[in-house]
């Protein structure tokens, strides 16, 4: 917040104007008026509102994503912004929604169940009725024993509501993690002369273990399980959501494809383990579904949201800033990621109307299909830049791209790739930054893909900006969960982010080079495709 004498300092440089002024100080009367716009004057919590309340959840390919997506041009176009549109790639799989839902125990009890159904799979025959029935898969089997299992069970599977595992004992938390990060941490964490710098608070150990030839794995499993309860005409899959104080978290289909599925549904902890324990009393319990799914193919064709603020002398690079705009389905997908967008759109929004005019052109990117693999931006990086072994003419344009993407905390420091210089830039604009909660940046140079939309950048071998964040509730409690929603944001660490990331991307924009990029000699190699990797030999 200000205080009156920088209140009263503001006014005066806003009656007088900033163009005679030298180049330092014209940057901290900017940074002063984008820090009092963003404070005073902030809509991140009504674009927050619009994209969870109104248009949640997002789920790629519905027409959800699809409203939310047109929304955000119509509203960064009414912000003044120029060249709004929508980019459509191929998604390759129709749209999913869930209409309608109810389930509830029968016997021996009456009483509602709270679940949460699986995207992309079929819907029940309006409403029906079934026994429970659990099956506990062998742990880590060969092909055979799986099929020695199913052959054991298939006549009792036939009809039922099969429940898929154990019950998970969820145990009472005690000593709950950190909401905040203690700003020393941070700032080691950033220190380029610390040793462990970029390390600090993420979990040891070694790689995994090479996987055994002779046992299916995982994704094996779940293919052979759905055959089979399909081909047994099981009733409807359920799975423990295994997550305390009801929360859910509900994915997808294996293959988007309804046709190799059961209607399946993840049912909270607590309604599980009590079913199970009631089962294992030796009582029958009947249970009762109505899911109303519905496909759209139109979802086929999805799309990624573009708008700039058109830059001036330097117009043909770009600066870019963006998250992702989709969602999962189990809640309104507030801390994922409607308040990464809503971060980057208010950005550019107080840039916008603080009548900046930056040299470079300033582009908010949102994406789509983020959750299924980070496709939407890697589809944009394919189509506009290329890589670096094979270069679009845009490659050599853009400066860098800001991701954000960790939920409602603040930011708290930047990782880029890029030389040990591009880190020294962005560290240097964010010294005054401090009071935001920004500690400092640093390179990395990994090309591998993951995690979030600016490994699409880094996989190409262009500078994406990932931004770290206060960790509040997220990977415990709202993170692809039910309890995902509008209530979970934190507003002043909302404004603090997008305040920060307004005046650093100002600042890559009215800099006289790009921010430093790795040359050819020092570029690491491109990542091999999946599957040349898997078929490589290990390293000892």
């Amino acid at each position: 917040m200000f205080h009156i004498p920088m209140l009263m300092m503001l006014s005066l440089i806003l009656q007088t104007g900033t163009a005679a002024l030298p180049a330092k100080q014209d940057t901290a009367i900017v940074t002063m008026k984008i820090r009092d716009e963003g404070n005073f004057h902030s809509q991140i919590m009504r674009t927050v509102h619009f994209l969870t309340d109104v248009f949640g959840p997002r789920l790629t390919g519905s027409p959800n994503y699809k409203a939310a997506a047109d929304w955000t041009i119509r509203q960064m176009s009414d912000w003044g912004m120029a060249n709004g549109h929508l980019e459509p790639w191929d998604f390759g799989h129709p749209g999913w929604v869930n209409e309608r839902f109810s389930a509830h125990i029968l016997s021996p009890v009456k009483d509602q169940l709270t679940c949460e159904v699986i995207a992309w799979t079929p819907s029940t025959n309006g409403t029906v009725t079934g026994r429970v029935f659990q099956i506990v898969l062998p742990e880590k089997p060969a092909a055979e024993d799986l099929t020695r299992y199913f052959d054991s069970v298939k006549d009792k599977v036939k009809g039922s509501v099969v429940f898929v595992g154990k019950a998970q004992f969820m145990p009472v938390a005690i000593n709950l993690p950190a909401r905040r990060r203690a700003d020393e941490d941070v700032r080691a964490q950033y220190d380029p002369n610390n040793p462990r710098a970029g390390f600090m608070g993420r979990p040891g150990g070694g790689p995994a273990a090479p996987p055994d030839p002779s046992r299916l794995t995982q994704n094996q499993i779940n293919e052979k399980l759905d055959v089979f309860l399909v081909s047994s005409g099981a009733l409807l899959k359920v799975l423990d959501a295994g997550m305390p104080h009801s929360l859910i978290r509900a994915f997808s289909n294996r293959t988007y494809e309804i046709e190799k599925s059961v209607p399946a549904v993840v049912m909270r902890n607590e309604d599980y383990g009590r079913i199970a324990r009631i089962l294992a009393d030796g009582t029958p319990v009947e249970l009762e579904f109505n899911i109303l799914n519905k496909s759209y193919p139109e979802g086929k064709i999805t799309y990624n949201v573009v708008a700039e603020i058109p830059g001036a002398d330097k117009k043909d690079e770009v600066v870019m800033m963006g998250g992702h705009l989709d969602s999962w389905h189990s809640a309104t997908g507030a801390t994922d990621n409607a308040v990464g967008c809503a971060v980057m759109m208010e950005a550019a929004r107080i840039l916008q109307a603080c009548g900046i005019k930056p040299r470079r052109t300033i582009r908010v990117a949102l994406w789509s299909a983020e959750e299924q693999g980070l496709l939407g931006s890697q589809a944009y990086v394919k189509e506009h830049f290329g890589t670096f072994e094979n270069q679009k003419p845009e490659f050599s344009k853009l400066s860098a791209y800001f991701n954000i993407d960790s939920g409602t905390g603040r930011g708290r420091g930047m990782s880029v790739f890029g030389p040990p210089e591009a880190a020294a830039v962005l560290r240097e604009y964010l010294v005054p930054l401090e009071d935001l909660g920004l500690m400092g940046a640093l390179a990395g140079a990994s090309r591998r893909l993951g995690g979030t939309d600016s490994t699409s950048f880094n996989q190409a071998g262009l500078p994406g900006i990932g931004i770290s964040q206060d960790p509040i509730e997220y990977f415990t409690d709202t993170w692809h969960t039910s309890a995902d929603t509008y209530e979970r944001i934190i507003e002043d660490d909302a404004k603090a982010s997008a305040i920060g990331t307004a005046i650093a991307a100002y600042q890559l924009a009215m800099r006289d080079e790009i921010l430093p990029r790795f040359q050819k000699e020092k570029m690491s190699p491109a990542p091999k495709p999946e599957s040349e990797a898997a078929a490589a030999p290990a390293r000892p």
